[in-house]
């Protein structure tokens, strides 16, 4: 188990999400000379290999046959969601400034929000709400180029 402040999902939040900024600025440093498509498969083959050695390095490897059909079934799907998002934020970087593409991208947080209410029955209140709205219009008005 995990102590301190590190204990917490917003620790780890914040340094996913410093983590997904830099990501936008190499991936758009990357894609300059070469396909887009390519230069995701790249990617997928070093996060491949460092999560392997992190699971590996932490003894946090379990036999696969004690995970669920349920759990592949939607672990699968969530690697395909992945892949299609890696391959379009890609394309869209290879054509698009870094500066307008990641805030467009980001409206993932809004689709989520929408998509946890609705297949999740996970609650939003009105402030909750606002925060959505403004995530949208906030990310909206950044890519917007006049």
């Amino acid at each position: 188990m995990q102590s301190g402040v590190f204990a917490t999902w917003l620790p780890w939040a914040l340094l996913s999400a410093a983590f997904a900024a830099l990501t936008a600025i190499f991936a758009k440093v990357g894609v300059e000379n070469i396909n887009s498509d390519f230069a995701a498969l790249i990617r997928t083959i070093v996060i491949l290999g460092v999560v392997a050695v992190l699971v590996a390095a932490t003894g946090q490897w379990q036999s696969p046959s004690t995970v669920s059909g349920r759990t592949y079934l939607f672990l699968v799907l969530s690697g395909l969601a992945t892949g299609a998002s890696w391959l379009c934020y890609f394309r869209a970087l290879k054509l698009g400034d870094a500066a307008r593409v990641a805030p467009i991208d980001k409206l993932s947080i809004v689709l989520v929000a929408v998509f946890g209410v609705v297949f999740l029955a996970e609650k939003l209140a009105a402030p909750n709400w606002l925060g959505v709205a403004l995530i949208a219009s906030g990310a909206l008005l950044i890519a917007y180029k006049g």
